[in-house]
């Protein structure tokens, strides 16, 4: 899939982030996830939709965040490495606090509008690859309402987004044999979308709308008990998003 001249048109070159500067590095991270923490620390099922993922590009990923494995799930599937952003207490966690740093995965303050982040994360997509965000801001069984954070990267970027509907993740990482004997994390990749925006700068309930039409689109690819407070597909709306 090509990113098309309007995108490229409204992203340029980004001489702050070096992306291959950290290739290295990524490539033997996501060689252990799969060889290693996808044995160990999870069951994994595989994936379907990988297709839809752009080859080169900026790209937001979306997904539903069920379980704390899921970013790193969603990392060791996809075709490209991708850039996380995540709450700054991850870089904190014992052992596996490591992760983040040696990714450089951007660190988020959730109680503030931060702008550190915006800008690290609009970086990345000048630079022409991927950042991956949960939008809804925490981990839940069924989807939360999402925060505008994916709608305002998305307007200004111009960066098509796709979504990402991970299931099965419950429970892992555990050694608990009982739990292996059950299905396995499983990845849905859905086509990729943009936001249609005529501003630079939409409104409060711009974003809100723009947010919402995400997280259904995002919806329909998980099952009906995950789909929470976007479980109403008959409200499902395309004001502000068209598919690419």
């Amino acid at each position: 899939m090509m990113i098309s001249m309007k995108s490229k048109n409204r992203i340029s070159r980004s001489e702050e982030y070096d992306h291959q500067a950290l290739e290295n590095i990524r490539r033997t991270l996501r060689w252990m996830l799969k060889h290693i923490g996808f044995r160990i620390l999870a069951k994994y099922e595989g994936a379907e939709g990988l297709e839809n993922f752009p080859a080169e590009g900026p790209v937001i990923v979306m997904i539903n965040h069920i379980a704390f494995i899921d970013p790193i799930v969603v990392l060791g599937t996809l075709p490209r490495n991708v850039v996380p952003l995540a709450k700054i207490e991850v870089y904190r966690v014992p052992v596996f606090g490591i992760f983040p740093k040696l990714w450089q995965v951007i660190p988020v303050r959730r109680q503030e509008f931060d702008r550190q982040a915006i800008r690290q994360a609009l970086g990345v997509l000048k630079a022409g690859e991927c950042i991956l965000m949960a939008p809804e801001g925490t981990r839940s069984p069924a989807l939360q309402q999402g925060k505008e954070g994916i709608a305002y990267l998305g307007v200004k970027s111009g960066a098509p987004i796709i979504p990402v509907a991970v299931t099965g993740s419950k429970g892992f990482p555990t050694f608990n044999p009982l739990r292996w004997l059950r299905t396995g994390a499983f990845v849905k990749v859905g086509r990729a979308f943009r936001f249609r925006s005529g501003e630079d700068r939409p409104d409060s309930k711009a974003l809100r709308l723009m947010t919402d039409e995400a997280m259904y689109v995002l919806a329909e690819l998980l099952p009906e008990d995950h789909r929470g407070v976007y479980s109403d597909l008959s409200r499902a709306t395309t004001q502000t998003i068209e598919f690419v």
